[in-house]
């Protein structure tokens, strides 16, 4: 009995966070590239002092 609660408490809070968590580094690496690759291909481009 005890590990069924182990187990519902690691499908429900443990495997949602760290879905979540490891979206989030995906999304900031997806940013990052992006913006770099932004100011490479228009390196003269006003809109780029709007980026931080």
């Amino acid at each position: 009995m005890v590990a069924a609660v182990i187990f519902a408490v690691i499908v429900v809070v443990v495997i949602p966070v760290g879905f979540l968590m490891s979206t989030t580094v995906g999304a900031a690496a997806l940013g990052a590239l992006l913006k770099l690759d932004g100011d490479r291909r228009h390196p003269d481009s006003e809109l780029l002092d709007t980026n931080y």
